[in-house]
């Protein structure tokens, strides 16, 4: 029993922090990006397979051997750098709100 009071409980600590305006300004920018960036991938993504079982319209020859469904499943790799380098972006400004979040908390120990 006396090691358990010895503890300190920090649960409080962190419910102050999360009702903080930049707290909840941090996770509605997170979110904002996540759920429509996460939505876009999985349609790209399984675009391909459904297009693909579905229907021919990327079974037309682009040039030689080469045609649309070729060109659609290398995009993916590009587009899955482009989104990862976006994310990247967003990431680095949400690390501002972070750094507000413990600069707060610094100030208040």
């Amino acid at each position: 029993m006396a090691k358990s009071q010895q503890q300190p409980r920090t649960d409080n600590h962190w419910e102050q922090v999360a009702r903080t305006p930049v707290f909840q300004e941090l996770i509605r920018k997170k979110k904002r990006f996540i759920l429509p960036a996460s939505v876009f991938f999985l349609l790209y993504y399984f675009a391909l397979p459904v297009v693909t079982g579905y229907s021919d319209i990327l079974n037309t020859k682009v040039s030689g051997g080469m045609n649309w469904v070729y060109l659609f499943a290398l995009s993916q790799f590009f587009m899955a750098w482009i989104l990862s380098l976006i994310y990247v972006w967003h990431a680095n400004k949400t690390d501002q709100l972070v750094q507000r979040i413990n600069d707060q908390k610094e100030e208040k120990q």
